[in-house]
């Protein structure tokens, strides 16, 4: 039985970084993260769903959106899968930030900077090097000198990261091997104890929780599971469909296409599964938007 949560899940993802409580978590964890001279020292949590300017405009839903007390504004989200137009989704997300700082009357376009940090459970395609850090701002193509210092986009390739508690050389590197170990530990571990992680080790515990957030635990699991299992399966699909394709337009063509159908198509799909049968159990409509990820007005209509 396990000891602790699973962090890739929703709930436990918000739970270690997520409420009031954890807090000092996500305060050290940007703080090892940065390459800020002024650390944080407190944060306040935004609204993390937001609507374009027009009503058929598409959402833009955040795992953690918050502010320093310099205003710095950070937004925090955790990717299990990859995605063909990751990067893309990045640069969307951080435009509703950007225009929210817009003011009525007299304003001079002054804005406050914007951190986009991507914890991602894969590799992204348009990096080919083996650094699971990578940092980037808006630098001139000839001379690389950042030309524009307020909009910085941070990706963390867990998968790429492969050091053992034995070689951990700093305080970042604690924190992304708890990501990858937490859910196959049994206790913490001695290099951890008297470190400010170690209450990240305590919010995951899972017999300290009682049972109403155990409960949404479960049902968080429950739904990344089959998630899992819907990609697996939707890959071997895709991977054969794309086989197929290979053969008659090029086979690296036709196993990307085959591949990223059969992810969207086979997800896509489960979640509605998975959200019917919520419905039937009566679970309330906000709770099936985060264990799915369907819009509200998706999941009316499968009433």
């Amino acid at each position: 039985m396990a000891t602790y949560i699973d962090p890739f899940t929703d709930f436990g993802f918000k739970r270690i970084f997520g409420s009031e409580e954890s807090k000092p978590l996500l305060i050290s964890f940007l703080n090892d993260l940065l390459p800020i001279t002024d650390k944080i020292v407190s944060l306040n949590f935004n609204k993390n769903e937001y609507t374009g300017m027009l009503k058929e405009d598409r959402k833009a839903i955040f795992d953690i959106h918050c502010k320093d007390e310099k205003d710095n504004m950070f937004i925090v989200e955790l990717q299990r899968a990859g995605q063909t137009y990751f990067q893309d989704r990045a640069l969307y997300y951080t435009s509703f930030p950007i225009r929210e700082q817009a003011t009525r009357g007299d304003w001079n376009f002054q804005l406050t900077p914007i951190y986009f940090v991507g914890i991602l459970n894969f590799k992204v395609n348009d990096f080919k090097d083996d650094n699971y850090l990578h940092y980037g701002q808006i630098t001139d193509r000839d001379t690389n000198n950042v030309m524009y210092d307020k909009l910085s986009f941070i990706y963390i390739e867990l998968p790429k990261f492969k050091k053992t508690e034995k070689e951990l050389s700093n305080h970042l590197e604690k924190w992304l091997w708890f990501f990858n170990e937490l859910s196959e530990l049994d206790e913490i571990p001695e290099g951890f104890k008297e470190d400010i992680i170690e209450k990240a080790f305590s919010l995951s515990e899972l017999a300290t929780m009682n049972p109403e957030k155990r409960k949404e635990y479960e049902l968080s699991l429950k739904h990344y599971r089959d998630w899992v299992n819907t990609l697996d399966t939707a890959e071997a699909k895709g991977l054969e469909k794309g086989l197929a394709k290979g053969l008659e337009k090029g086979l690296a063509k036709g196993l990307e296409q085959g591949l990223e159908q059969g992810r969207e198509e086979g997800e896509y799909k489960r979640n509605l599964e998975v959200a019917k049968n919520l419905l039937k159990s009566n679970i309330e409509l906000d709770t099936i938007r985060l264990a799915t990820g369907l819009e509200i007005e998706e999941i009316k209509n499968l009433k």
